[in-house]
């Protein structure tokens, strides 16, 4: 029924929303002389804002087009490197001509895969991450589905599913990757890469970088963690759960509806979301069109909202933030055992905020307990000051601080692969761009 009451409250304000916008209109034409008063652009203003917060956002467009090497534009071309229904493998091509006139020099790059999250947000909530790494990396990132999108005969997606599709992205893909997982996808991801170390897979990655995720929730609990811990998974199941109406494609899909966790989110910093819209109205209405448009970038992605499926959210729930198994060493994942310990190829690095909000001080760095078989020199730790969740993966100080510890972190460790790779095969040489 919660889907539904979603679903009628927008249809009933579809009527309000067509005026707001006829009146946003009005009372900005050039031919409307209150256009150019302090009253016309007051009600525009209103306007605006209310058709803002009360439509329905779609998911983003990337738009990326280019990236800037050694001061040349080079070209990208997103595409499809492997898809499933539950996920597209997004590849970030840049134009190789260019690129190698811009570098002066024949390239290897190093290989990155972004795991981005499925928390209830698109994949293009990432956009500053992956244009960070575009310049000096081939860049990958799992763009997840929303679940009121795919046909319930589809089938269900669950925990396992998910450290599945991550490691076959990662066979994809192939050897010598770098993974980013930024938040919620550490647990999987660990777990993906400790079978994969267990299976001596060639496809092992190079590297783990692990941003500002629960690994161990029981450390520095925020909010959301304590809201896990006080609450039976029944309580989750019979309150946050809903079924998809038609005529959506995933229509009887039972889902946790991006609506719920984007209305967690807001609640959680509701007086800072509150006065951002107060101060979008006072900007309209002064015709302050840079601080316009940057409200406008952020919260139109902030506000598009994806679901999840009711299995992957409540095993989630269940196995990260209640039984904290991967912590306690008790994770199976498809009838398997998963055993951080086997990780003895993958160098680690963790970053968290110092103000993260989600995933509090600790949580991240557990994973270098948990990876008990790799020496120190593989291990790297980071703390970035004065940023919160967002600001661990976009971001000024993402783009200034922390992107380039992790870009040297990568390319070290991809350096040392490289050189066990020519001692193996002498024939094999690649030049790392340094």
């Amino acid at each position: 029924m919660l889907y539904t009451f979603y679903e009628m409250g927008h249809a009933l304000l579809g009527p309000s929303r067509l005026t707001a916008k006829a009146m946003r209109q009005a009372y900005r034409s050039p031919l409307n002389p209150m256009s150019q008063t302090l009253p016309g652009r007051t009600i525009a203003a209103a306007a605006d804002v209310f058709e803002s917060v009360t439509r329905r956002y779609g998911k983003p467009s990337w738009d990326i087009a280019s990236t800037n090497v050694n001061g040349s534009d080079v070209p990208v071309a997103i595409r499809s490197a492997w898809r499933t229904a539950w996920c597209d493998l997004l590849r970030f091509d840049r134009e190789p001509t260019l690129l190698r006139a811009a570098r002066g020099e024949r390239v290897e790059d190093p290989k990155v895969l972004i795991v981005a999250p499925m928390s209830g947000h698109y994949a293009t909530l990432l956009k500053g991450t992956v244009e960070a790494f575009l310049p000096e990396h081939e860049v990958y990132i799992t763009d997840w589905a929303d679940a009121r999108n795919v046909p319930i005969w589809r089938g269900r997606f669950g925990f396992d599913d998910y450290v599945a599709h991550v490691r076959e992205a990662l066979t994809v893909i192939g050897p010598q990757t770098h993974v980013l997982a930024v938040c919620q996808p550490g647990p999987a991801v660990l777990a993906a890469i400790a079978l994969m170390s267990e299976d001596e897979d060639p496809n092992t990655p190079a590297s783990l970088t692990v941003m500002g995720s629960p690994i161990d929730a029981r450390l520095s609990p925020t909010e959301p963690n304590r809201l896990a811990e006080e609450n039976p998974l029944s309580w989750f199941r019979d309150n946050l759960i809903s079924t998809v109406p038609w005529p959506n494609p995933g229509a009887l899909r039972r889902v946790y509806p991006g609506f719920v966790q984007l209305a967690g989110f807001m609640d959680m910093n509701w007086d800072r979301h509150v006065n951002a819209h107060w101060s979008f109205f006072q900007h309209l209405v002064q015709g302050d069109g840079d601080h316009e448009e940057k409200h406008r970038t952020f919260y139109d992605e902030y506000l598009a909202v994806m679901d999840l499926t009711e299995e992957f959210y409540l095993e989630t729930v269940d196995r990260v933030f209640q039984q904290h198994l991967l912590a306690r060493g008790k994770m199976v994942v498809s009838g398997r055992k998963v055993r951080p310990e086997n990780i003895t190829s993958t160098a680690l690095f963790t970053v968290e905020g110092e103000n993260d909000d989600i995933s509090g001080i600790g949580q991240t760095q557990a994973a270098h307990t948990l990876c008990a078989g790799l020496p120190d020199k593989m291990k790297l730790d980071y703390i970035q000051p004065d940023v919160g969740h967002y600001g661990v993966f976009n971001g000024r100080r993402f783009r200034e601080e922390i992107q380039p510890r992790v870009a040297k972190f990568m390319r070290e460790h991809w350096n040392r692969k490289l050189d066990f790779a020519a001692r193996e095969r002498p024939h094999l040489r690649l030049v790392s761009g340094e």
